[in-house]
């Protein structure tokens, strides 16, 4: 019996669920089968799981292909009419155990299993025991968006925003700390619009005090990005005084124009940005911010972009992710006046090489510094503002190692055992 292979597309949380996958499809006993988990969030993104498709299809010819994901989710009769596709499942069914069972036992399934997303009232949590590293576990608290950001087609791949109950997000956690993990990560697609959809509507700020408090042996806390516009004040709170909670956040900006983030329909400004950076490392010192921005956005000037190279300087950004913005058919964005696509080269060039440079600041100033370094490999950790640090010596995986940092090597930190 040959086992699936999983290929995975896009954001953390699409990791998360091809891991799930993986126990779904395992304890189905499926076997022969490809399953392509795609992204959506550019039509680049849908390119490239096309062009993956095609390649998965030479190097697998007697497999079956089997696509889900967002774009399979958005465009399920683009991806069934695909020859090298034999099933097409929806976002909802993917995390199904009856799901799998049915494609393992049978040919003679529904070849397109896609339900309408928006029906879609609960988010199952499963439990996931990381990434195949012994340091690092997962754990989904949210899925789905209710905003309607111009450019984003996600909500239509993903639904509304939903929850995972507090209670079984604290027992996943024990569970996954039992088990010797020294990180949890708390994923999600809108992570700051936890609660809303729950009894008494908490904030996401209570679930991870919540953690925190009844995990007392959870060494270490992470989030995955969120809008610094709807961070509570509990959540603030934990922000900068929790030791645990990791002092690194990825901040779901997407520009630092005041027109563009209103034709965005985006909830801040950039001065809501300025403020929140500042305030928490005011707080907080040692604080690492990442952050999504897009170049090239319709409408945008050479002035407006210039905005979003100063908000880099101005919020302290050093890990950032730069989206060149491509037309996605379905979202209000796709209707207005187009950046020349040259143009939205050279300004995602511009603001990766400003990106690099930040990188290079920040890793410098580690320098002579002592870090508690979380092991994922025998020669590679990680200090709490997620950069890499490289060991000569073998170290144990999963250990958290006090480290001296010696000096920087290809955007990696070099460290020694302090």
């Amino acid at each position: 019996m040959t086992k699936p292979i999983f290929s995975n597309h896009g954001c953390r949380l699409n990791m998360y669920e091809t891991e799930a996958m993986k126990k779904l499809a395992g304890n189905a006993d499926l076997s022969n089968a490809v399953i392509v988990n795609t992204c959506a969030v550019t039509a680049e993104a849908v390119r490239k799981a096309k062009q993956d498709i095609r390649k998965l299809r030479r190097k697998n010819p007697n497999s079956r292909i089997i696509v889900t994901g967002c774009a399979a989710q958005i465009e399920p009769l683009t991806f069934s009419k695909m020859s090298e596709v034999d099933s097409v499942i929806g976002n909802s069914e993917k995390m199904q155990a009856s799901t799998w069972t049915g494609l393992a036992n049978s040919f003679d399934t529904e070849p397109v299993q896609v339900d309408e997303i928006m029906s879609v009232t609960e988010t199952a949590g499963h439990l996931i025991d990381g990434f195949g590293t012994r340091s690092r576990a997962y754990v989904q608290v949210q899925n789905g968006c209710d905003h309607r950001c111009t450019f984003c087609i996600i909500p239509y791949g993903r639904g509304n925003s939903r929850s995972v109950p507090a209670g079984v997000v604290v027992d996943q956690i024990k569970q996954l700390v039992d088990k010797g993990y020294a990180e949890i990560v708390l994923t999600g697609v809108d992570m700051t619009s936890w609660g809303a959809d729950l009894p008494a509507t908490p904030k996401l700020g209570d679930l991870v005090m919540r953690i925190l408090r009844l995990v007392p042996d959870l060494k270490r806390l992470r989030i995955s990005s969120i809008d610094s516009i709807e961070v509570d004040p509990s959540l603030m709170e934990a922000i900068t005084t929790e030791p645990r909670l990791m002092p690194h956040l990825h901040l779901s900006l997407q520009h630092g124009d005041d027109l563009i983030l209103k034709r965005m329909k985006r909830r801040h400004l950039r001065d809501d940005a300025i403020k929140f950076t500042k305030e928490v490392l005011d707080l907080r010192p040692e604080m690492t911010f990442g952050a999504d921005i897009i170049a090239g956005f319709p409408t945008e000037t050479e002035a407006h972009f210039e905005n979003s190279i100063k908000l880099i300087k101005e919020c302290n950004l050093t890990w950032l992710h730069v989206f060149p913005y491509s037309v996605r058919s379905g979202t209000p964005a796709a209707l207005m006046p187009q950046v020349n696509g040259s143009n939205i080269k050279i300004r995602a060039a511009r603001l990766r090489e400003i990106g690099s440079s930040q990188v290079d600041k920040h890793l410098s100033a580690q320098v002579g510094h002592v870090h508690s370094v979380l092991m994922e490999s025998q020669h590679l950790g990680r200090t709490p503002q997620f950069a890499e640090v490289i060991f000569s010596e073998a170290q144990p995986e999963g250990k958290i190692i006090e480290t001296m940092i010696t000096s920087v090597s290809s955007k990696k930190l070099e460290g020694i055992t302090a």
